[in-house]
């Protein structure tokens, strides 16, 4: 059992952090938001998703950590395809910081980030909410990192835009994974808020390795904290690369307007 153990690990140790193959997603309304993506992430890369609304930039994220079932394809984390059967795996090792925060506004600071910790503990003592003292230390330790331990115990909707979005990358972190991905984490936000919160994704990337995955609608801070860009428009992909490709003519190509954008009824693909 310990070599089968042994091999697994080896197995998602070289495996690239994200695979998706041949990746369509049609929603029941008729849209198309992806449509043949094909896409390889390496470990320890900081990755930006461009293109406009509708461009199919969320609708990825979400069928990434499986919160979205493709219509055709595959994705697989660290070599693990993500279906049915594997996403209580997938979840613990890929966390996701949202746009709208998706706190418990009623929960102070600490109860929050501690869901982090739910799917690293067994089914039952998830539904019980039973927590261990690491469980504790470990979310002390993300809250200090994104600098609100004097919040712990404040209720989460008392606190600023920017520092909601603190204690959503703070319980990303207390999955402790190796991959966060961030869909449009800076939406909602000032600049300089925004740029805080961009610094401090960047940060947890450099320093834990892990890698990072955010789509985001400026060109700009693309351009400041990626390694790699990947231009979405129309469910495809138009452009991947690094920050110096993103000429005129190819952003033009990214967030080009086919004066038939058929995302009725969804703000973001």
């Amino acid at each position: 059992m310990a070599l089968a153990t042994n091999n697994s690990s080896n197995k998602a140790a070289d495996a690239p952090a994200i695979t998706i193959a041949g990746l369509e997603k049609r929603f029941a309304n008729g849209v198309e938001a992806l449509r043949g993506v094909d896409l390889t992430i390496e470990p320890g890369s900081f990755v930006a998703i461009l293109g406009p609304s509708g461009a199919g930039k969320s609708t990825l994220l979400r069928c990434i950590n499986g919160l979205e079932t493709p219509s055709r394809g595959s994705v697989a984390v660290r070599g693990l395809a993500v279906e049915k059967g594997n996403l209580r795996a997938i979840r613990t090792e890929v966390a996701m910081v949202f746009q709208s925060f998706n706190l418990v506004g009623r929960l102070n600071v600490m109860a929050n980030i501690l869901c982090g910790r739910l799917g690293k503990r067994s089914t039952l003592g998830s539904l019980l909410y039973l927590m261990r003292p690491e469980d504790r230390t470990i979310a002390e330790h993300a809250l200090a990192r994104v600098g609100l331990t004097e919040r712990a115990w404040e209720r989460a909707d008392r606190l600023s835009g920017g520092q909601q979005q603190r204690v959503g990358i703070a319980r990303a972190l207390a999955q402790e994974p190796v991959i966060m991905l961030a869909d449009e984490p800076v939406a909602s936000l000032d600049p300089a808020t925004s740029e805080e919160i961009l610094d401090l994704l960047r940060e947890i990337q450099e320093r834990d390795g892990i890698t990072m995955v955010v789509s985001l609608h400026q060109v700009e801070y693309a351009r400041r904290y990626a390694d790699r860009v990947i231009g979405l428009n129309d469910g495809r992909i138009v452009y991947d690369g690094g920050v110096a490709g993103l000429t005129d003519d190819v952003l033009a190509a990214i967030y080009h307007r086919s004066g038939n954008d058929d995302e009725a009824g969804l703000s973001d693909r």
